[in-house]
This record gives C-alpha cells, sequence and structure tokens, in this order.
C-alpha cells in the first residue's frame, strides 16, 4: 500500500484528512472543514496541497476550499450531482469513475441521501473508503436531501466491502451514537465492546475514526436493519430494511 492517512480534528467534531501518495509524494485532502488546520497539517509534514476531495455540498466540508486553493493550487474534486454547489469545482466525478492520486486509484461511488449527490471514494487497493456524512460509527446521516431507500443501498453496498476494510467518516459521533445504538439492540455483546473500546479511546483523547466494515456491521444498527433483533426493536419484523431503515432513522432524530 502506497496511500498515507492522516487524521486530524477540525471544528467541534468534524475530521479532516489528508492523503499522500508515498511514491509519488502526491497530497489531497478529503472535504475542507478548516483550512487552517488543514493547511498547518500539510506544512507540518512539508507536503503540498494538490487535491481537494469534496464528497458533498455541506459547509463544513467544502468551505476551506477557496482559500486551499488559493494557496496550494490544489484542483477541486466534487460529486457531479451537486457541481453548482461545490464551491471552486474543477472536475465533477460520479459513480463508475474514478480518481488517481499519484499510484493510488479511487473508485467513485453515488452514495446519496444525507444530500442529493452524496459521493464516497473507495481506494481498495489501500482497504480504505471516505464516506464523508453516510455512514458513521455507529450511524449514519441525517436524510436532509434523500430517502431510507437511498440511505439503506448505501449501507448494503459498504456491507459488501471486506470486512478489514477502514471506514474514515467525518464527524466524531460515536459516543452519542452508541448511546441511540443501545436502545435498540439491548443484548448485542459486538455493540456493548465497540462502545467500551469507543469509550477508552475518547478517554484518552483518541479519534474513534477510522472504524472497520466488520465492526460496523457487527453493532452499528442502521447497517443491521436486515436483521430480526433490528426489526423486533422497532416492532417491523417483515418489512424492508429500507423501511426499517427510515423508523430507526426517525427515533434517532427525536433521541
Amino acid at each position: 500500500m502506497s496511500l498515507d492517512i492522516i487524521v486530524f480534528p477540525c471544528l467541534s467534531d468534524n475530521y479532516g484528512f489528508l492523503l499522500h501518495c508515498t511514491e509519488t509524494g502526491q497530497t489531497a485532502c478529503v472535504d475542507t472543514p478548516d483550512a487552517a488546520e488543514i493547511s498547518k497539517q500539510v506544512e507540518a509534514r512539508g507536503w503540498g496541497l494538490d487535491y481537494i476531495l469534496n464528497t458533498h455540498h455541506h459547509p463544513d466540508h467544502t468551505g476551506g476550499n477557496k482559500a486551499l486553493k488559493r494557496k496550494y493550487g490544489a484542483q477541486v474534486i466534487g460529486p457531479k450531482a451537486e457541481q453548482d454547489r461545490i464551491p471552486q469545482l474543477d472536475t465533477a466525478l460520479s459513480e463508475g469513475e474514478t480518481f488517481t492520486l499519484g499510484n493510488c486509484l479511487a473508485q467513485i461511488w453515488d452514495t446519496p441521501a444525507h444530500t442529493a449527490g452524496h459521493i464516497s471514494y473507495y481506494f481498495q487497493d489501500d482497504s480504505a473508503i471516505f464516506v464523508g456524512d453516510t455512514l458513521f460509527a455507529l450511524g449514519c446521516g441525517r436524510l436532509f436531501e434523500g430517502t431510507p431507500a437511498q440511505m439503506w443501498a448505501a449501507m448494503a453496498r459498504y456491507k459488501a466491502l471486506p470486512h478489514e476494510t477502514q471506514v474514515y467518516c467525518a464527524h466524531e459521533y460515536t459516543l452519542s451514537n452508541a448511546r441511540f445504538a443501545e436502545t435498540i439492540e439491548t443484548d448485542n455483546s459486538a455493540l456493548h465492546d465497540y462502545i467500551k473500546t469507543a469509550k477508552a479511546k475518547r478517554a484518552d483523547n483518541l479519534p474513534t475514526v477510522p472504524t472497520t466494515i466488520g465492526a460496523e456491521i457487527s453493532a452499528n444498527p442502521f447497517m443491521r436493519t436486515d436483521q430480526n433483533g433490528v426489526a423486533s426493536a422497532v416492532d417491523m419484523v417483515g418489512a424492508p430494511p429500507s423501511d426499517i431503515l427510515g423508523e430507526v432513522r426517525r427515533r434517532k432524530d427525536n433521541f
């Protein structure tokens, strides 16, 4: 693997990510929550910034585009379905297209639901996927512009990835999500173990990101709406997983 990934906190609960091809020296950031902090992280390593990879249009993901593009000459990559909403966009990508950072190849996945045109960046050879605000540790994004069916389609697609795949989600929401998840699957031992580990990390001021696909399959209620335990918890046994996800999301919104 030739992709070096740096995780650092930004704003109140966002994460910033730097991606660095160790073979060519090219560097990208995923989203731009805080231009000053991203610049600090780039310069601390003596790197430049060649690309900005936006997952969706929300300001806490695109707010630093202009400043970072001006400072580093970075090319801005973003979702084609939101191309009119991404500041300073240079290249719009969508499902089936790819992006190359040096020798590291990312597949572009359309993963709408949180926003209408949200995309994910999957670096298969490096076992890493950048999911923006679609998937969270023990959670999923709010359905601001999409539907439960779209969110379930994204969850099902993520679930098909190798269990060891590293999942880079954009916020530190894990302990909040955990409190809700415990109300859905009270007897899930994998969930209890997950929460214990997450609490220990946060107590040491460590990130709970990245998580893994395997960990989310075992404990994340939004990835488990095809399981009888989750369906039973919301009195929807026999209903489609997408409908169950919609109900779980509704309950989370009101939690």
